[in-house]
């Protein structure tokens, strides 16, 4: 029988073993931690996550799409929270274009069910990754009581996260590229209960995101009407965590910069002593395979900031990507492994690079005129000559462009909008005629 090693039960280490299995394989998934199903999850990570098309794809493949659409919640919008309570509704596309809040651990375990299902998926929780030999595709793991497991030379798959193991090794290699950025921002989450009656204290079906320049709150909807919200604030500085010495300085500082959140949370300084504020870091490193043999898949090859919603659906894009691979050249992995570096490698990188020109826009743009108007000529123009024009936002989430296409047409959009939002009087003629010839003459 075929047969696959893959090193971590995340989420896309575990769909990857679903599409492995599918095609035959027997598939060993070695799991550092233990089985969630039964232990609970400690995956360390956002509770949330945002599932959009390319992620929605990969679950379609797998079988598992109608189960999570029943506990999606989708979000049809942005909805800004300004400083004096003002709100302001940024829809993500058409009407019925849609991103879901799920739970990660819920999804997960989803997964871990399906694979589990298949005789030939083999699962090892508490198995931690000792040593990685590249050349015969062979790993060695440790249980809890210190007994060694190698897995059978052969294709292995590393699917375990930006810390990963089997990169670790693959980095040791001759002339391997490496970078691992940390950003100047961490995170920590937060928690609005739902009401006494089980209802959402705001509105449901949007992401709520409080900009502050510099620095925001987003809050996502949970299925038993809680929000999960998460602060995104830089690490030192007058604003940042390390000013923050004290659960009541934080509950002062949130009565000032967020005080419409903070009346939704009663026991506010319990919440931020409890919950430990983590780091942000993006990996980028090439090739993301070794000798058509060993393979990385998701947060290993490419972990990145969650501005855009898209670091699992991105790990999602990966399999579903092998999988067409795989369809198309059958068995041999020395073809594919290697075409599969090339092909996303740069659409790696495009992703990285789009999610912190996001954080941007998120945290000090989305409520400046100047940028409500581009986005409102965007959209009529769109609108009338949808060939013509497809808003970044709608190729990275609501299609499958490439990244590293969608980052491209991008830019050259925002640079011909910078030179339609310097036309003379274009607050009072941006649908007007001449603004759209205007366009089209540059497209």
């Amino acid at each position: 029988m075929k047969k696959a090693t893959v090193v971590g039960a995340g989420l896309v280490g575990s769909l990857w073993a679903v599409l492995l299995a599918k095609r035959g394989y027997r598939v060993d998934m070695y799991e550092r931690r233990a089985d969630s199903r039964k232990a609970g999850y400690t995956g360390g990570r956002s509770i949330n996550l945002a599932l959009s098309d390319r992620g929605w794809k990969a679950l379609d493949r797998a079988g598992l799409k109608e189960a999570i659409a029943k506990e999606a919640i989708p979000m049809f919008a942005r909805t800004l929270h300004a400083l004096d309570g003002t709100l302001t509704k940024q829809p993500y596309g058409r009407p019925d274009q849609a991103i879901y809040s799920v739970s990660r651990s819920g999804l997960n375990e989803s997964l871990l069910s399906l694979a589990d299902q298949f005789e030939h998926v083999h699962l090892h929780f508490e198995h931690k990754c000792t040593d990685v030999d590249l050349e015969t595709g062979a790993a060695t793991f440790e249980n809890t009581q210190g007994e060694l497991t190698t897995s059978t030379p052969g294709l292995l798959f590393a699917t375990d996260g930006a810390y990963s193991a089997v990169r670790s090794a693959m980095i040791k290699t001759d002339r391997y590229q490496f970078q691992q950025q940390y950003i100047d921002h961490g995170y920590k989450e937060l928690h609005i209960p739902a009401a006494s009656d089980g209802s959402f204290q705001m509105e449901k079906n949007v992401l709520h995101i409080w900009p502050r320049g510099g620095y925001m709150l987003i809050a996502l909807p949970n299925p038993d009407g809680s929000f999960t919200l998460t602060l995104f604030f830089a690490w030192e500085g007058e604003e940042s965590f390390a000013s923050l010495r004290t659960s009541g300085e934080a509950e002062s500082f949130f009565q000032r910069v967020f005080p419409d959140a903070l009346a939704l949370m009663s026991d506010f300084q319990e919440q931020w002593n409890a919950n430990s504020a983590n780091s942000l870091a993006i990996m980028r490193c090439d090739p993301w395979q070794f000798n058509g043999t060993v393979a990385l898949i998701g947060d290993a090859a490419h972990a990145i900031v969650p501005f855009y919603g898209q670091g699992m659906n991105a790990g999602f894009e990966d399999c579903t990507v092998l999988d067409d691979m795989l369809q198309e050249w059958g068995e041999d992995w020395q073809k594919i492994l290697p075409a599969y570096s090339k092909m996303r490698k740069p659409n790696g990188d495009a992703i990285a690079e789009l999610t912190l020109l996001n954080f941007i826009e998120m945290r000090d743009l989305v409520g400046k005129p100047s940028f409500l108007l581009q986005k409102k000529i965007e959209a009529h123009f769109a609108g009338k000559h949808p060939d013509r024009w497809t808003p970044l936002y709608t190729q990275v989430t609501f299609s499958h462009t490439p990244y590293a296409e969608a980052l491209a047409n991008g830019k050259k959009q925002n640079a011909l909008m910078a030179e339609v939002l310097a036309l003379e009087g274009i607050e009072e003629r941006w649908d007007s005629p001449e603004v759209e010839q205007f366009i089209l003459d540059r497209l």
